[in-house]
């Protein structure tokens, strides 16, 4: 299984010639390339996370793709069907078994409206929490860590790292980020990973690791 970062909090994922799609949203580039997709995980419904336009672009070469998400992402999606998944549920979609995990967006401020989420278990290997602190209670192979976000501290990030404690991970939700604050971010979260035993590969957009 390939898993490919690209902008922000956008992943694709690839397997048995088949792709899953994770968080198209408005901080990333426009996703025109990928076929085959079976799948498009959104894990909330904040604009960072999915645009109508990115839907549309993919959906356009991908007819079929199952848009899978929380009950707020399907209120939101007014021109595609949504199914809705919550913590507990196990969907299988083509050589992809998704499990997910968390039920809400962390607080960003006590005036500010928290959503509902749902983080992602890929393959029983991949876990991506969305914008949450979400510990999934199983071992995680690979981490995609949030990084920086108007609710998180980077303490925090490095805080849920070491809770998680997966064999590796690798930085993502981070292109509110100068160069200078990546530098900064990833070698903190490299001394915990250090520490907790997890491979840190601090992966720029476009770059992909193999799990």
């Amino acid at each position: 299984m390939k898993v490919t970062k690209l902008e922000h909090a956008a992943l694709v994922v690839d397997a048995g010639g088949k792709t899953l799609i994770i968080d198209p949203g408005s901080l990333t580039t426009p996703v025109i390339e990928p076929t085959g997709v079976v799948a498009i995980v959104i894990t909330h419904e904040h604009a960072d996370h999915w645009t109508p336009e990115q839907l549309a672009r993919i959906t356009s070469r991908n007819p079929d793709a199952m848009i899978i998400g929380p009950a707020g992402v399907a209120a939101a999606v007014a021109d595609h069907a949504v199914t809705v998944v919550a913590a507990g549920d196990t969907i299988e979609v083509g050589p992809f078994t998704l499990t997910f995990f968390g039920e809400r967006h962390a607080e960003i401020h006590e005036s500010v409206p928290v959503p509902g989420n749902i983080g992602v278990l890929v393959n029983s290997s991949l876990f991506y929490p969305g914008d949450a602190f979400t510990v999934p209670g199983v071992p995680v192979d690979t981490l995609a860590l949030p990084v920086s976000a108007p609710w998180l501290k980077l303490g925090e990030a490095m805080d849920y790292l070491a809770e998680v404690a997966p064999k590796r991970a690798f930085p993502t939700h981070d292109m509110i980020l100068s160069v200078a604050g990546r530098t900064l971010h990833n070698a903190r979260l490299a001394e915990v990973a250090q520490r907790v035993g997890t491979e840190y590969v601090p992966l720029e957009p476009s770059q992909s690791i193999d799990i």
